[in-house]
């Protein structure tokens, strides 16, 4: 029996599998789901055991736990490869935008709908399942691989730094692999060269001490919804043009041989529009749709609070207004700089009447990997063996932060090798998961696996 038979004949039970993996609600950014969060590790780190990798631990942190596994029986002369991963989940709110419960899966045209099927549950079960096929077939891997899987993504990861410094000698590697990217488009593998970075801040604006009636008092004390509006107004020119001074100092400008590359991928803007609902594009000036999702930075706001927002009408002028604003990064900006740049700004373009607090959250500095390493070469042709289509090589809007603690502390190249599709609604309302890509994706980790063994040690 060959690996590809051994995962045709146990299909159903992968499937059935990830059905269990993803009932667990393990929200990270919640403390009522920390219990969950626990029960996932351990899910995770039971399942690791079923198949028969021989060191499995779950190592506890200040926030939620971190799943580490190892098969080292190829010998200190073979290739290693360590596998990252997470388990955790986002929110699901809107809970009412969803079709089926976030955490009841359920598969609707060959694709399973639930929170994490495809970031990133999805994404880290079919490489459980590719080492099981192998393992099961062979006896044995061809080549060492150790996986770290991880609670604390979708909070920026903030314990996981100081988890890899600490063990840097136990996750010494060869190269590491992330599935946690999309392919380029359905039935079009692709390699993610390019990571955006992130800056995130929240913007708390304070008025008067309480909510005061706005008839007795507009027009005299300041309205900090209205203060929070000019603040946010002057952060974009109309065109999209970003308007804190230095923000563009450090932008790496892509090249020209680059932007031809971009430009040969024909990117599909009306699919793109048909996929989020839009009625038109918009962005900054000069620059095309798929330079501005993946070369060129960003702000956005994401979230407003403030005031009355219920039903009916209530004349209000509210005590305080707050906002969560981010920032998508590309090299070689760093988010420490960019955080500090806007938080300046918004205090010089602060009105009268208000008092301004700015937070830095979190934020991830923006990553370009290597595209000519023997790592990559391996991915292209494990995606292309296994899809009978051409493997692309692309740049991501996201933000992958551990990328570039892999990249300093391990000194090790990275392969972004990701399976799902950017309409799979991650992070939204009916996040889903292509199932063919899902086994499909099996066979290509399982492949690229087998191509490594080969790969001389770097």
């Amino acid at each position: 029996m060959t690996v590809a038979d051994y995962l045709q004949e146990h299909q159903d039970r992968a499937e059935a599998q990830l059905m269990e993996f993803l009932r667990i609600p393990s929200v990270s950014t919640d403390p009522a789901n920390a219990p969950d969060v626990e029960r996932c590790a351990n899910w995770v780190a039971d399942h690791l055991r079923s198949i028969g990798m021989p060191h499995v631990e779950v190592y506890p942190t200040k926030g939620h736990p971190i799943v580490y596994a190892e098969y080292l029986n190829a010998g200190p002369s073979a290739p290693t490869v360590l596998f990252y991963g997470h388990y955790d989940v986002q929110p699901v709110d809107p809970i009412d935008l969803w079709t089926n419960p976030p955490f009841e899966p359920t598969v609707r045209d060959g694709k399973v709908y639930a929170r994490g099927a495809t970031d990133d549950k999805g994404q880290v079960f079919l490489h459980i399942k590719a080492l099981e096929a192998m393992l099961a077939v062979h006896g044995k891997l061809p080549l060492n691989v150790k996986l770290l899987i991880e609670g604390e993504e979708e909070i920026g990861s903030p314990n996981l730094a100081p988890f890899v410094s600490e063990k840097k000698k136990m996750l010494a590697c060869d190269a590491v692999l992330v599935s946690d990217t999309p392919m380029f488009a359905p039935g079009m593998p692709s390699l993610v060269y390019g990571l955006r970075g992130l800056a995130y801040l929240q913007i708390d604006v304070q008025g008067p001490d309480r909510d005061l009636h706005s008839g007795s008092y507009g027009g005299a004390v300041a309205n900090p919804l209205n203060a929070l509006a000019h603040i946010i107004a002057q952060l974009k020119s109309p065109t999209g043009t970003i308007l804190v001074p230095g923000f563009f100092d450090d932008v790496l400008d892509i090249t020209h041989d680059e932007h031809i590359t971009l430009m040969d991928l024909d990117y599909d803007e009306d699919r793109l529009l048909n996929d989020v609902g839009a009625t038109e594009l918009v962005g900054e000036e000069n620059y095309t749709t798929v330079e501005r999702l993946w070369a060129r930075p960003t702000l956005d706001v994401n979230g407003l609070l403030g005031g009355f927002t219920g039903e009916g009408a209530k004349t209000v002028l509210p005590a305080r207004a707050m906002a969560k604003v981010s920032m998508r990064l590309v090299p070689h900006q760093k988010h420490g700089d960019i955080a500090q740049k806007v938080m300046d700004y918004i205090l010089q373009i602060t009105p009268p009447g208000v008092k301004v607090k700015v937070q830095d959250l979190h934020g991830a500095d923006p990553v370009l990997v290597p595209r000519d390493t023997p790592a990559m070469f391996a991915a292209v042709q494990a995606l292309e063996e296994t899809f009978g289509s051409k493997c692309r090589l692309t740049r991501e809007g996201g933000s992958i932060p551990v990328v570039l603690l892999f990249d300093t502390v391990l000194k090790a190249p990275t392969v972004l090798m990701g399976f799902g599709l950017n309409n799979e609604n991650a992070h939204s309302p009916d996040e889903h998961f292509d199932l063919s890509n899902f086994h499909r994706g099996m066979k290509a980790a399982a492949r690229y696996y087998e191509l490594m063994a080969s790969t001389p040690r770097t």
